[in-house]
């Protein structure tokens, strides 16, 4: 089928009790790996790129792998664009044709977060193209994104910023940190369920690599909608790599390898949708 937005997908995941598993992409391995594991589990399924990504390739070819990957499915793919850091980036996927943005206002001020989340909002409306915002500031870093020792966001606050933007679903800080944790992570799931008691929008849980799949599942039962996956699909894919050329150092065909780094990320993504609860969740 062709790409979705995350408009509906979200909505349907809000209304019965799951959570869309949102991974991302670094390669058409990977792509494949993601929509293969979602055709698999009958699962809906988001893939993401960061800026870093698009910058290492850009928006155009990521768009193109998962165009392909998503009208060979038959299960709903959407394109997102990872924490946009600026209107500019945004605009550029949306141009390109993402079906979903982000734009991440979350390391400036409460006010400078509104103005600038509502600015995007204003134009992909046009576009019927749903937008992502963060309140609060997960910590960690991944890439070029440092979110230092984060920030939790404050429930009433998040009730206002939903208010004042428009915004189609809300990134909330809980405790979790992008980046490969030190220690077991401590999510305020209390906090979680205030916000959701205030705000009716999706909301999205960052940083979930390294968090059990069992506080995942807790989470997704207390009103999270969308569950993103970044740091352990690049360690599975690259655990993947490893097996192939420590066990036979001499292989030089890119196919052997990166099959095997394809089935590690397939097998890790399929087992992340049984935690978010969107198995046979398809429509």
């Amino acid at each position: 089928m062709s790409l979705v937005t995350t408009k509906q997908m979200l909505l349907d995941a809000q209304a019965n009790g799951y959570a869309v598993g949102a991974f991302n992409v670094e390669n058409m391995e990977m792509v494949m790996a993601v929509v293969g594991a979602a055709e698999e589990q009958k699962s809906p399924v988001i893939m993401q790129t960061t800026p870093s990504t698009v910058k290492y390739a850009d928006f155009d070819y990521f768009y193109a792998n998962v165009k392909v990957a998503a009208e060979k499915a038959s299960v709903p793919v959407a394109i997102h664009l990872d924490h946009g850091n600026s209107f500019d980036l945004a605009m550029k996927a949306y141009r390109t044709g993402y079906t979903s943005i982000m734009i991440d206002g979350s390391h400036g001020s409460f006010e400078d977060n509104i103005a600038l989340t509502k600015s995007v909002v204003e134009v992909c409306k046009n576009g019927n193209v749903p937008v992502e915002a963060e309140l609060g500031k997960v910590g960690g870093k991944e890439d070029d994104l440092d979110g230092g020792d984060g920030g939790y966001t404050d429930p009433n606050e998040a009730k206002e910023f939903v208010e004042k933007t428009g915004v189609d679903s809300l990134a909330v800080a809980i405790g979790t940190a992008h980046g490969v944790y030190k220690g077991e992570p401590k999510l305020d799931l209390n906090r979680l369920s205030k916000i959701r008691e205030l705000v009716d929008v999706p909301l999205v849980l960052h940083g979930t690599s390294g968090v059990s799949d069992e506080v995942v599942t807790e989470c997704v039962n207390r009103g999270i909608c969308k569950v993103n996956y970044a740091t352990d699909l690049r360690i599975a894919f690259t655990n993947g790599v490893k097996k192939v050329l420590e066990a036979n150092p001499d292989t030089i065909d890119p196919k052997k390898y990166n099959a095997q780094g394809r089935e590690e990320v397939k097998e890790y993504v399929k087992a992340r949708m049984v935690a978010c609860k969107s198995v046979g969740q398809a429509k």
